[in-house]
């Protein structure tokens, strides 16, 4: 696996992401106002840069972090005797719960909310939106994660499964798809589900500090940030923030400079 592992991480990209915006065409949990073409190549393109920018500047990536973890003895995990399968499933909650916390500091360091602001400032909630980050903010998640991998000695499977999951979830969690109300409530149990997570994605910021998590929805009622449903409901709610709500904002040349912006 490891040895295809750009193609994997491709593979599942693309396969994940046709199929959720085939969904949204079919079953839309709300309409849109802005039309795909206003928003998609704007969000996809930062996709594109932040992808040549990790492999420009991190070749081998978290994955290569694992692997010199590994021949080194390097980290918390390659100094314990369990089993295998136990130290993949610790890896990857201990990596959630990583993200999670991450997520919060990004919305609570004002310097760090500038560049997450980017994410949250689409004014539609849709698979692309999960895909939409600052350059900035994604070289410094990598840096974080860097570092993690090698304190912790996560074994490089476990970031190549931790990473392609991460990424499907992003992506179906940001879905603008419609789920049955009992299967919703099922799924966010253990899932983070996108009625779940469009909560994050209000205006209003009581609930813009809710619900951080990508993958596993146990982090927030652990620690006190979920939240059911926004105030406004689903349909009534409104996404993004105060600042930057015009069509101009959305382009991709204003994303790139937005956080140096004091507006």
């Amino acid at each position: 696996m490891l040895e295809h592992e750009p193609w994997i991480r491709l593979g599942c990209f693309a396969c994940v992401l046709l199929v959720m915006m085939l969904w949204e065409c079919w079953a839309p949990r709300r309409p849109q106002q802005i039309g795909r073409l206003g928003r998609w190549p704007h969000n996809l393109l930062l996709v594109v840069i932040n992808t040549l920018l990790l492999r420009l500047f991190f070749p081998l990536a978290a994955v290569g972090a694992a692997i010199l973890a590994s021949e080194h003895g390097w980290g918390l995990f390659n100094l314990l005797s369990i089993p295998f399968w136990l130290t993949l499933v610790l890896s990857l909650l201990v990596l959630d719960l990583l993200i999670y916390l991450q997520h919060r500091l990004f919305h609570a360091q004002p310097w760090l909310w500038r560049l997450h602001r980017v994410h949250h400032a689409d004014l539609e909630f849709d698979v692309t939106t999960g895909l939409r980050f600052h350059p900035f903010e994604i070289v410094l998640s990598m840096m974080i994660k860097l570092a993690a991998v090698s304190l912790l000695g996560v074994p490089a499977l476990a970031v190549l499964v931790f990473e392609v999951l991460l990424n499907a979830s992003s992506m179906f969690n940001h879905g603008n798809v419609k789920l049955p109300k009992r299967l919703d409530a099922v799924l966010r149990l253990i899932l983070v589900t996108p009625d779940m997570h469009r909560v994050h994605h209000s205006v209003i910021p009581h609930e813009t500090d809710s619900n951080f998590g990508f993958n596993l929805p146990w982090w927030d009622r652990l620690f006190g940030t979920y939240q059911s449903q926004p105030k406004a409901g689903q349909l009534g709610m409104t996404i993004g923030l105060t600042q930057f709500r015009t069509p101009a904002e959305q382009r991709l040349l204003q994303l790139l400079l937005q956080p140096f912006r004091r507006k």
